[in-house]
Order: C-alpha cells, then structure tokens, then sequence
C-alpha cells in the first residue's frame, strides 16, 4: 500500500476475489477500482455467504471503500445493476464515465461468430464489445440513463486519492495466460491481462504503484480451449481433491499441478513484488483454516518457500480456506 495492483499468474481461477477481500478488511481500502469485464467472476465468501461478482469490485465487503469500474472496463449494464443490488453498495458504487458498454448484440456475435468458435469464450460479449471499442463506435457508460446515478471521473478520483495518501487497489481480472499479449494465442481473452495494463485501464500511471501482487493459486485450473501444461484427467483431479466448476459460468475447470517455470516467468514480466497462494488446504488438508505459518505442516511450508525461491517473489497471504478471513497474513 497505498497502491497495489492485484494480478492473477495462471488461466485465472486464482482466488483473487479472497485475496482483494480480505485485503478490504485488513487495510481497511479507501478505493478499489475494477479493471477488465463481465467475463471473469471474482468469488467471496464472507459470514458463510456466497458472492460471484462479475462487475462490482471484491472489495465491497469493507463499508467504507470506494468501488469503482475503471474507464479501460466494459460494463454489462444488466450485470452490473443487478450485483449493486445484491451487495447493496448503492451509495459507495462509481462508475468511470468513459468505460464502454456490452451491448446485447455483442453476446450474439460472441456466440455465433465463426472466428471465435472452438476458441472457448464465455459468450457474454467481451470480444465483439471490445472491437467495437477499437473502431470507435461503442458506446460508453456516460451515454445511458440507467447508470447516470453511478457515473464519475473515476480516473480523477483514484489519483487524488493517491496524492491524499489514501489506500488503493487495482482489482485485476482473470489470469495473466490469458492475456491478448503474452498468453497462449489464440486461446485468450480479448485484452491484456498484466499488471502494466490493469494500472493502464484504471488510469493510474506505473510510477505511482507500490505493489504487484500476484495470486498463484496451490494447483493450476483453467475453463475453455487452449494447452494447459501438465494436464490431468477430470477423474485424476476428483481423486486430488482440485475439481472445481467456474465460478461464473459453471464450467468445469480443467487441472494440472503446479508449474514453477511458469510462475517464475509470470512474476518476472509483471515485476511482482509479493504473491499470494490460495487454496493450500487442497494440496495440505491439515492446512484448512490455519491462521498463523506455525500451525502449517512441514510439507507445506516446504512448499511455500520452494514457490519463493523459484520465483523470488515473498509469499506474504496464505488461504488455507473459503471465507475471505481464512488467510496467514506474513507481512
């Protein structure tokens, strides 16, 4: 703080939703801003409660923090509306005016266009909407009335924030092997995904970041098409433990064990200077609701500093569990 940027390492599925509410509540957050779109959902558990936010910021759990949808995002307007609503952060919620629209005939094109078959797309509209960006023909969130009541200069707002000494996230989406640029092409989203390009969308210029925190989860998932290194049988991943469904679109995720070499070259680009490692309780059932690095087992804090010394990034949060508290913070 008071800058981080959060970065998801893999295919997304990280557990950053956790990671950004549990930082809400710990650092007591003064803004966090959503980058990315309506395609990835960020999960929190919170009082034994479950939320999958595809729009409003994982942060809402802290009462007092700001949520903002950065100018770089496109909205899903329906989406967004509905999650306001269900998280009741009516009064705290802003949306950057220049940030664009998913428009229905996006989620059309997403599921019927020839050139992004076989390619394993959400079909929520992402795509389509962001090339209407590029021709400069989309719209933006200052052109419709429902979200009038939201709109601001969220650009403004978070760098006076910053100049304020105030406590800012920048909530990154899905994962860094999904990125338009360095991921595994074609098999990506219709951005880039890294630290540099979330700070980008938020409008917030790179000297002005304190950290990269990048969320490796203990096992590596990703949904849709495209390799995935080391990959297992769904049966294999049932027996391990790892089978999971998304989040948002309830598709199964696929799974494979860790991969050092990818998590080395994932913090090297995006210059992390701390990680987080979620889910440690699949790999370690003994770990499943630790609160301190002491009551860990030797194999898993074995793992923990083989992650460190492979990638040189500190592990500074744990998850050793769902809810958003159930984290060892080594900070």
């Amino acid at each position: 703080m008071p800058c981080t940027v959060i970065v998801g390492a893999f295919w997304g599925d990280e557990g950053k939703g956790k990671i950004i509410s549990y930082l809400a509540l710990k650092d007591k957050l003064d803004f966090c801003v959503r980058t990315g779109s309506v395609n990835a959902a960020h999960t929190v558990w919170i009082n034994g409660k479950k939320y999958a936010l595809h729009m409003v910021p994982a942060a809402f759990v802290y009462d007092k923090c700001r949520l903002l949808v950065a100018a770089g995002a496109n909205i899903h307007v329906g989406r967004l509306l509905e999650e306001v609503e269900l998280t009741k952060v009516n009064g705290r919620m802003g949306v950057d005016q220049n940030a664009s629209i998913i428009e229905e005939k996006h989620s059309v094109q997403d599921k019927t266009s020839a050139h992004l078959k076989g390619l394993g797309t959400t079909g929520w509209g992402v795509g389509p909407a962001l090339e209407e960006r590029v021709r400069r023909t989309a719209k933006l969130a200052k052109d419709i009335p429902e979200l009038k009541p939201f709109l601001t200069d969220g650009v403004a707002e978070v760098n006076d924030g910053l100049d304020a000494g105030k406590k800012v996230l920048l909530e990154g989406t899905q994962g860094f092997m999904l990125s338009l640029f360095h991921g595994t092409y074609p098999y990506v989203t219709g951005r880039d995904t890294g630290a540099a390009a979330i700070a980008s969308e938020a409008g917030v210029g790179p000297t002005r970041v304190d950290d990269v925190l990048i969320v490796y989860k203990s096992f590596i998932t990703r949904v849709g098409a495209g390799p995935l290194p080391g990959e297992m049988t769904k049966e294999e991943a049932v027996a391990r433990g790892w089978f999971e469904t998304a989040a948002g679109t309830g598709r199964d995720r696929r799974s494979a064990p860790f991969n050092f070499e990818l998590a080395k070259k994932v913090a090297k680009i995006n210059g992390a200077t701390q990680s987080a490692l979620t889910k440690l309780d699949c790999l370690f059932p003994k770990c499943q609701g630790a609160r301190k690095f002491s009551d860990l087992p030797k194999e898993a804090k074995d793992f923990i500093a083989e992650v460190e010394n492979q990638t040189g990034v500190p592990v500074v949060l744990v998850g050793t569990g769902p809810e958003a508290l159930d984290i060892i913070d080594r900070r």
